[in-house]
């Protein structure tokens, strides 16, 4: 993922949840501190592909969407990415009780009930279907190859 910028706090780790019946999950303990702190109870919950819910501090998604204005861009990749997250895509408020609720039509088309893995990806959250995520990494581990990848990127 593209650093947009110095974010205040990474999100990191896998935490499992449950998204209840109204569609909201509660903000795992681990991150809901530094959140207040650093950027408060809005967020842009969007999607790049219908499947997984990507949550977004308000503040980081602003300056995505600076970056990308800057670019002006006329790359159809752009567009695609504007359109996805702009349809699945709504600014949320964390309710006093650390709630997010996740849009309904995000929701529905993603499957996001019941358990969920809130997973921190640095500068943003996912939430993603629990078991999907579990078989997901287990039957694709990570390999000497991408060890070797990320050394030539200069990453590891």
């Amino acid at each position: 993922m593209r650093s947009w910028g110095g974010p205040a706090f990474m999100f990191r780790g896998h935490h499992p949840t449950r998204v209840d019946e109204k569609g909201r999950f509660k903000v795992p303990a681990e991150y809901k501190h530094e959140i207040d702190e650093s950027y408060g109870a809005q967020f842009y919950i969007t999607s790049k592909d219908g499947k997984i819910a990507q949550i977004y501090p308000l503040k980081v998604w602003e300056r995505v969407e600076r970056e990308i204005s800057a670019q002006r861009p006329a790359n159809p990749a752009y567009r695609k990415f504007l359109d996805a997250t702009s349809y699945y895509g709504q600014v949320m408020e964390m309710d006093g009780q650390g709630r997010l609720l996740l849009p309904g039509l995000l929701r529905e088309k993603a499957g996001l009930k019941g358990d969920v893995a809130v997973v921190g990806k640095l500068e943003r959250l996912e939430v993603r279907i629990a078991e999907e995520y579990r078989k997901e990494v287990e039957e694709n581990p990570f390999t000497l190859e991408d060890d070797e990848a990320l050394a030539k990127l200069g990453i590891w």
